[in-house]
C-alpha cells in the first residue's frame, strides 16, 4: 500500500509539482512544506538544551516559567519569519503543523517535553480569529502534539479583549496593554498540571507574560513556554 501512494505521489509531482516555501525548488518525496536544504539551512536556537538561556532569563522577574524555548529567530531576513507570514495572513495551516511537528520532534529528543500534561495555544481575540478562520497558535499546537499525543486545548486560557500594538511600548506600557487580557475556563482542568504554552513568535513577551501570570492566578500549575521564533533584541 505504501508503494502505490509513492508511485501515485511521484505521478503527481510530475504535473502537480509542488514548490519549497523558500526557494520555491520542487518539493521530492518525504518533503512538506519546505525542501530538505532550507530545512537544514534555517537559523535555530538550542535553546531547548540548555537551562536559564536568554529567553528564559527574559521572564526572570515578570512570571513564573519553568522552561522557555523557540524553534528560530525572527528577524527581518529570516526564513522563519516569511513562513509564520504565510501561517497568519495567507491561510497556510500546513505550516504551523509542519513545523510544529519538525520541532516537537526536537524538543522530545531533548527531554525538553517530559513531565508536560497538557498544550495550551495563546488565543486571539475573537474577532481576528473568524476573519481568519484559525488560530495559527493552534495549528502549532497540533503539531507539537501529535509526536506524544498530548491533548490540546484551546478551551482553557481565553482572551477578554483586544491589545493594541506592542511595537512603539515602553516595558511598563506593554504590561499595561495585557495586563488582565486573559483569563482562564475550566481551573480544575489544570490543577496539579504541568502545561506549555504555545505561541508563533515571541517579540517583547508581554502576551506570554499576562498568559502565564492568569494560568498561575488559576491554580497550582507549572507553566513552561514555547513558540516557533524569538524576536532577536529578546535574546541579546
Amino acid at each position: 500500500m505504501s508503494n502505490i501512494k509513492d508511485i501515485t505521489d511521484d505521478f503527481l509531482s510530475l504535473f502537480l509539482p509542488r514548490p519549497c516555501l523558500s526557494c520555491r525548488a520542487h518539493l521530492v518525496r518525504g518533503e512538506e512544506v519546505l525542501c530538505t536544504g532550507c530545512l537544514l539551512a534555517m537559523a535555530r536556537t538550542d535553546f531547548h538544551s540548555r537551562r536559564d538561556n536568554m529567553l528564559e532569563q527574559a521572564f526572570w522577574g515578570r512570571c513564573q516559567v519553568e522552561r522557555a524555548a523557540a524553534f528560530s529567530v525572527y528577524n527581518r531576513g529570516s526564513r522563519i519569519r516569511k513562513l509564520i507570514h504565510l501561517l497568519k495572513y495567507e491561510g497556510r495551516q500546513d505550516v504551523g503543523r509542519m513545523l510544529g511537528g519538525l520541532y516537537g520532534s526536537v524538543l522530545s529528543g531533548s527531554g525538553f517535553m517530559d513531565g508536560i500534561d497538557m498544550i495550551i495555544p495563546v488565543p486571539l481575540d475573537a474577532a481576528r480569529e473568524r476573519r481568519r478562520g484559525y488560530n495559527q497558535s493552534l495549528c502549532i499546537a497540533e503539531g507539537l502534539a501529535s509526536l506524544r499525543g498530548l491533548p490540546v486545548r484551546s478551551d482553557i486560557l481565553c482572551r477578554t479583549g483586544k491589545s493594541g500594538s506592542q511595537t512603539r511600548r515602553g516595558r511598563y506600557e506593554r504590561w499595561e496593554n495585557v495586563e488582565g487580557l486573559f483569563t482562564v475556563r475550566k481551573s480544575d482542568l489544570i490543577r496539579g498540571r504541568h502545561l506549555l504554552v504555545v505561541d508563533d513568535v515571541i517579540t517583547t513577551g508581554s502576551t506570554i507574560e499576562a498568559c502565564v501570570n492568569a494560568l498561575h492566578d488559576a491554580g497550582d500549575v507549572k507553566v513552561s513556554v514555547v513558540s516557533l521564533a524569538v524576536a532577536q533584541k529578546l535574546t541579546l
